[in-house]
């Protein structure tokens, strides 16, 4: 199915790219220019990669790095030279884009953003992250949801981000609303090389879905980001996985939307995706299908609260050096509001 990293790419087939991007040291706007011209650069080297590349796929903290920086002058704009360099570059290499951005927010901290640029040059979905790595990450949570768009060659395509995918519930949202490829970008260390690998096989596997997921590679002298890029198929097992974690190295496999709907369709067996729905449907016209889960009537209600919630040591970013924040969810800065 990978037919040699998409050497040999089939009608039905989607080639995907996983830029292992080199760990950036991002200060300054120069820093951010520097930076936005090496990720066109790695655009034009995708293509001329594989000609046959639909999309290419860039981690997060591609243009910003590891350093947490919330300085407004380094954050970006959808409407910012960056996002503007990058629509220019899918348009050049006739290519699509997945790109990371740190997006200003001026009523509250930034967003960590990911973006899909189409070969034509235009944003045909943005995402904002929506369960930043907390204690550590100090990014705004997410308020638009998780899109699900046609991709190239028609395929249905998401975007979750680094945490995200460590929540089940990420991989099943966009499968419900018909994703058949996820993507997943990450800025994640080696510490977190095994969790990695088996939540990306188990996204896959419990949603009939392909998975495609890279992290950043390299060091900044401080953080060694460990690459990874990896392509799983709907039953999970890994069609493609860069293992050295050689920085800038492309990663590369053909994918099948095709299958996934067919799987979807005619599994018995498995069929997850389905049967989650539909409960014990041997024994009952159409299964159960009610929702016997508590946690989730519980977070519907608003009152989500576990057995352990008064002993949870980390409740805010202060074990990281953030001030413990005094603003709830959905209110703006006093100075946005004004």
């Amino acid at each position: 199915m990978n037919g040699l990293g998409g050497l040999n790419k089939s009608p039905n087939g989607v080639v995907i790219g996983l830029v292992q991007l080199q760990l950036p040291v991002t200060v300054t706007k120069a820093d951010l220019a520097r930076q936005t011209a090496r990720i066109v650069e790695l655009v034009g080297k995708a293509r001329r990669n594989n000609a046959g590349m639909d999309l290419v796929v860039f981690p997060e903290y591609a243009l910003h790095g590891l350093s947490m920086d919330i300085n407004p002058a380094i954050m970006c704009d959808l409407d910012g030279p960056e996002v503007a360099a990058f629509k220019e570059a899918c348009i050049d290499n006739k290519i699509w884009g997945c790109f990371s951005i740190m997006e200003k927010n001026p009523g509250g901290n930034p967003y960590n953003s990911g973006i899909i640029i189409d070969d034509t040059g235009v944003i045909r979905l943005y995402y904002r992250k929506l369960h930043p790595w907390v204690p550590v990450e100090p990014w705004e949570p997410g308020d638009i949801g998780i899109p699900v768009i046609d991709g190239p060659k028609g395929c249905k395509l998401a975007l979750i981000i680094c945490h995200d995918g460590m929540f089940p519930e990420m991989a099943r949202e966009v499968a419900y609303k018909g994703a058949e490829i996820l993507i997943r970008t990450a800025g994640y260390t080696a510490p977190i090389r095994e969790s990695w690998r088996f939540t990306n096989q188990s996204n896959s596997f419990c949603n009939l879905m392909v998975t495609a997921n890279v992290c950043m590679s390299g060091s900044d002298g401080t953080f060694d980001s460990m690459g990874e890029g990896m392509v799983v198929n709907f039953d999970g097992s890994i069609i493609a996985h860069g293992t050295s974690g050689r920085p800038d190295e492309i990663i590369t496999a053909e994918v099948r939307p095709d299958l996934v709907r067919e799987a979807r369709i005619n599994w018995g067996v498995e069929n997850n995706i389905y049967q989650f729905g539909h409960r014990g449907y041997v024994a009952v016209k159409g299964g159960a299908q009610d929702c016997p889960y508590t946690y989730m009537t519980d977070l519907a209600a608003g009152t989500y609260r576990l057995p352990w919630e008064d002993q949870v040591v980390h409740t805010d970013g202060s074990s990281c050096g953030f001030p413990a924040p005094t603003r709830r969810y959905g209110e703006k800065l006093a100075e946005a509001a004004e």
